[in-house]
């Protein structure tokens, strides 16, 4: 497949994600609103779950998605949006949603492990022949090359390439100072900041922008797939762990008499069907350790008390708030 293919395959599936599928009479709809990365995954786990509830019911139910960067998927949840479940990049995303009393206050104990069906990190996608042989993260700050990375203050994905970078050097020994150095010289070698991880593919895919793309694993593969050997993924011996949680937004369920139906469907993505699916493309399970279909890396977590970042709702306001952290650091970098 080609560059201009895969935009064209891109732009399909943002259309697919707002409109739904079409046709057919159904006792009952719901939306899943999600973030950028999950378009194909859900579509397949939809099918599955129509399937399955129909059996279990007798009923047919459709499943349409909505797709963004996370952050700004949670306020369009907000704002008004009807989703009967988000499965969101960040936790953040979804407490945001539950500060506006529109999820429970529980939310992330409702669903087996943490409401965190699978797990995924941030990987590293080359040109072909890896010309800057990159192999880990201070393999990115080399003169002369360009990372293509979307905007923290958008994507859910793009806020874990910033914490996965700073990560990396407190892992290293390094102190809070240096990190925030490393960040700065990285955003120097970013050209343009898309507001989601799939845009940010397409520069990268599409537009032959860059030479390293910081994104998720899931979405690192799908490139390898469209892509076939123009790319290469490179995945370095630590990174960050990115928890997608999911959650049932309960004030619009109710409303629309759908709670049975959207918790039947956080249900189904614990079950075997999905558990293939999840894998297949790229995101890992819980016990994916297990699963040859993974590479081993350390994955460090941000909310590790060891790194001092404090909880999620801290790293938000001292990363990603206004004038924050990540602020200073892209107006540093320009």
């Amino acid at each position: 497949m080609n560059r201009r293919q895969f935009l064209t395959r891109a732009s399909a599936a943002s259309f697919a994600a707002a409109t739904g599928c079409i046709g057919g009479p159904y006792d009952l709809e719901l939306l899943n609103v999600s973030y950028d990365s999950t378009r194909e995954l859900y579509r397949k786990i939809n099918r599955l779950f129509t399937a399955h509830y129909q059996q279990k019911t007798g009923k047919l139910i459709r499943v349409r998605q909505s797709h963004g960067g996370s952050g700004s998927q949670a306020r369009a949840v907000i704002d008004g949006m009807m989703a009967d479940v988000v499965t969101l990049a960040l936790w953040t995303d979804i407490d945001a949603i539950r500060d506006k009393r529109l999820v429970a206050e529980q939310w992330d104990e409702q669903f087996p492990n943490r409401s965190l069906p699978y797990l995924s990190t941030i990987v590293f996608v080359v040109r072909q022949g890896n010309p800057f042989a990159i192999r880990d993260w201070p393999d990115l700050l080399q003169p002369g090359l360009q990372i293509i990375t979307p905007n923290p203050k958008t994507s859910g994905g793009a806020k874990l390439n910033v914490l996965g970078a700073w990560l990396d050097v407190l892992h290293r020994g390094g102190s809070a100072t240096e990190a925030k150095k490393f960040v700065t010289e990285l955003f120097r070698r970013v050209p343009v900041l898309d507001t989601g991880a799939r845009g940010a593919t397409v520069t990268f895919a599409r537009k032959g922008i860059g030479d390293v793309h910081l994104t998720w694993e899931n979405e690192a593969y799908l490139e390898a797939r469209e892509l076939k050997g123009a790319v290469e993924i490179i995945h370095p011996p630590v990174s960050i762990q990115a928890e997608p949680h999911v959650a049932l937004v309960a004030a619009n369920t109710q409303r629309k008499g759908t709670t049975e139906a959207a918790t039947d469907y956080l249900h189904f993505l614990y079950t075997p069907a999905a558990y293939d699916v999840i894998a297949d493309l790229g995101f890992r399970p819980a016990n994916w350790e297990n699963d040859s279909r993974f590479p081993h890396l350390q994955l460090l977590r941000a909310t590790d008390p060891r790194f001092g970042l404090g909880d999620w709702n801290t790293i938000q306001q001292v990363f990603f708030a206004e004038g924050g952290l990540f602020d200073q650091v892209y107006q540093s970098s320009r």
